[in-house]
C-alpha cells in the first residue's frame, strides 16, 4: 500500500464530477487500499478518490476511533448512491481536502446508500449520526461539492482566504 497526496481547496480538480467505476477490479481495490492507508495516516475517517486526485467514484470510511479501529471494519464503496433520506441534523464537520477548518454542516439524520463493495458485489447500508454525515460528506466529494459548499457565500469566503494564505506561506 501507498500513502498519496490529498489534493487541497482551493485546488480546482476538487470541483469536478467523478466517473463511475465499470467494475471493482485489482486496480480499484488496490485505490481503495492506498487511499484507507492515507486516510488513517493524515489522519480523517473518510476519503474520496478525488481528494487524491483521481476522478473516480470511489470512497472509504472509518468512523471508529484511532484507538479502536482494529475492533472496526472499514467500508469501501464504489458508486455510491444516497437512495433515501430522512430527516435533518447539524454537525461540525471538517475535511482533510480543507485543513484546519470546521464549519456546522446541515446533513440527513438518516439515510440508505447503494454501493459495489471491494468484490464489485452491490450492497446496501442504512446510515445514521457520524456515518451519515460521513458518507454524505464523502459522496459529496464524487460530485465535486466540498463541505464548505453547504455554508454561506460569506464563510465560505473566509475560509478559502485562509486556505489561499496558508498556501502562500508554505
Amino acid at each position: 500500500m501507498a500513502r498519496l497526496p490529498i489534493l487541497t481547496a482551493p485546488d480546482r480538480r476538487l470541483l469536478q464530477k467523478s466517473l463511475p467505476v465499470a467494475c471493482v477490479d485489482q486496480k480499484i481495490r488496490r485505490l481503495m487500499d492506498d487511499m484507507l492507508e492515507t486516510m488513517y495516516a493524515a489522519p480523517g475517517i473518510g476519503l474520496a478518490a478525488p481528494q487524491v486526485g483521481v476522478l473516480k467514484q470511489v470512497i472509504v470510511v472509518d468512523v471508529g476511533t484511532a484507538e479502536d479501529r482494529q475492533a472496526h471494519a472499514p467500508l469501501f464503496l464504489a458508486n455510491p448512491t444516497v437512495v433515501r433520506a430522512e430527516g435533518t441534523q447539524l454537525w461540525k464537520e471538517g475535511c482533510l481536502s480543507v485543513p484546519d477548518q470546521m464549519a456546522d454542516v446541515t446533513r440527513a439524520a438518516i439515510i440508505e446508500v447503494h454501493a459495489l463493495d471491494r468484490d464489485n458485489q452491490p450492497f446496501q447500508l442504512e446510515a445514521t449520526e457520524l456515518l451519515a454525515v460521513c458518507l454524505q460528506h464523502e459522496i459529496d466529494h464524487l460530485h465535486g461539492t466540498l463541505f464548505i459548499d453547504h455554508l454561506s457565500r460569506l464563510k465560505r469566503s473566509i475560509i478559502l482566504q485562509k486556505l489561499k494564505k496558508a498556501k502562500e506561506e508554505k
